[in-house]
């Protein structure tokens, strides 16, 4: 319990402390944003403060920290520290800086960003694999929800009906102006979601026989997967990731003040990891045991643990609401992972987005191939998610440090961001050097090679830095 509570006022304090340093570094000032010098009614469109961060919130916050940190309780109590140092020192700032470097750029894609500071390699295919990312991002959030929405259904509502049906939704979502639908029922939805992330932990906390455990660093997976570099791929959204860095462009193009940057992206994600803190200690809780999680998200699946955790602490009506949110949260970034991939490919082609002609020369096809995507399984689909989320935080976080050194005023707060894209560079190398989905290479060689990787980046960003520094 007491590390639980301790992670909590820990992601307060960064977001208040980190969060204001990380707003100086950036330098947000009183111009004026795209969302009043570009407004179009379709996509750039003014919303408020408090409407933007729930917006954000509800765009990044997928399954990713609910399926991804109950995988990663698997791993015992040691993943709250990744969780709440991951998002203080890495995924926050990538939020923002993703956010606020686009909103500078008049809401321009990741991928376009990439392109300005990283060259014209960096360009296409950052084009290519942020298109491929949202269309697996978009399909996991079909599948899973729909897996959720069958089960708590009677029979005749299958699988296969909610997997249209969202599909459905989906058109519209990414169709229609971004106030429409998006701008009127997230806010609602990220009411639920706050209740639902509330009742869950009230009941890890204070339900009768449950127990969160206290932070060993142990490893404690049951299967022998090592902590590193597995569970800091394992849990991405809650902590960091690069989907993320798909989704601040939608909202760069809706925030009035730079000044409230802070709020929307720094502050929906510590938001987004108090709620996977919450279903990490949940599954310990509920469980008691790594060996007994691991066990029922084999046999159960990711959505029927979710559902037997939800409707045994809560209760019947409670364990409904709860997988209510569940199943918000996964289609609320489902469609704004097509709308992403829509905004993207009008970039690339020069097509007006004011037009819905335009608009469903995009969409459609989209759909369409995030259709045939539902057929794959869901755990290969979720483990190739997962690393092209951390693969593109890393590219994310290289081009906010570009950024930085060129324009910060601050140039050596550009570590601020060089230092997590350098740990996060040795995730993905080691990773996919040794996941079975990658290359399968022993320890031996994938442990010196991720650290000679990031070690090299990190090098030659600091030489360029001080060579920068000196000339200026």
């Amino acid at each position: 319990m007491i590390s639980f509570i301790s992670a909590i006022v820990i992601l307060m304090i960064g977001y208040l402390v980190y969060g204001r340093l990380t707003e100086k570094v950036f330098g947000p000032d009183d111009r004026k944003t795209p969302a009043v010098t570009m407004e179009d009614g379709v996509d750039y469109v003014q919303i408020k403060t408090w409407k933007a961060v729930l917006i954000q919130l509800l765009n990044i916050a997928g399954t990713g920290p609910i399926f991804g940190a109950l995988m990663g309780a698997c791993f015992g109590p040691v993943v709250f520290l990744w969780i709440v140092f991951g998002a203080i020192l890495g995924g926050a700032v990538h939020d923002y800086m993703s956010g606020m470097i686009s909103e500078r750029h008049n809401g321009a894609s990741i991928a376009e960003l990439s392109g300005i500071y990283l060259g014209k390699p960096a360009l296409y295919i950052m084009r290519a694999f942020s298109v491929l990312l949202l269309l697996l991002t978009g399909t996991v959030f079909v599948t899973s929800p729909a897996a959720l929405l069958s089960r708590m259904t009677p029979a005749f509502l299958s699988n296969t009906f909610w997997i249209v049906a969202i599909l459905i939704y989906y058109v519209l979502a990414t169709l229609l102006p971004i106030d429409k639908i998006i701008g009127k029922l997230y806010p609602v939805f990220g009411v639920v979601l706050i209740i639902m992330a509330v009742s869950i932990g009230g009941a890890s906390l204070f339900g009768a026989g449950y127990h969160i455990t206290e932070i060993t660093l142990a490893d404690l997976h049951p299967e022998g997967l090592p902590v590193w570099p597995y569970m800091f791929v394992t849990v991405a959204c809650g902590a960091i990731s690069g989907f993320h860095a798909t989704q601040s462009p939608m909202i760069a193009k809706c925030i009035t003040s730079e000044r409230e940057g802070r709020k929307v992206f720094y502050g929906a994600m510590i938001i987004e990891s108090v709620i996977a803190l919450v279903w990490a200690a949940a599954g310990m809780a509920f469980y008691g045991k790594t060996s007994l999680l691991n066990d029922a998200l084999t046999t159960l699946g990711q959505s029927g643990t979710v559902y037997e955790i939800s409707n045994t602490m809560l209760g019947p009506i409670g364990g409904i609401l709860a997988v209510i949110g569940v199943v918000v949260c996964p289609i609320t970034s489902g469609d704004t992972a097509f709308r992403s991939a829509r905004l993207i490919l009008a970039e690339m082609f020069h097509l007006d987005q004011k037009h819905m002609r335009n608009r469903l020369y995009i969409t459609i096809p989209l759909l369409g191939i995030g259709a045939l995507l539902t057929q794959l399984d869901f755990n290969v689909l979720w483990r190739y998610f997962s690393w092209s989320n951390q693969t593109l935080a890393m590219i994310s976080l290289w081009v906010a440090s570009a950024y930085l050194l060129k324009h910060s005023k601050y140039r050596y707060g550009a570590f601020m961001t060089v230092v997590p894209a350098a740990f996060m560079s040795a995730v993905s190398l080691t990773y996919i050097l040794m996941a079975e989905e990658g290359l399968r290479m022993s320890s031996s060689f994938a442990y010196p090679a991720g650290v000679a990787f990031a070690v090299t980046l990190l090098t030659a960003f600091t030489l360029k830095l001080f060579r920068t520094v000196h000339s200026s």
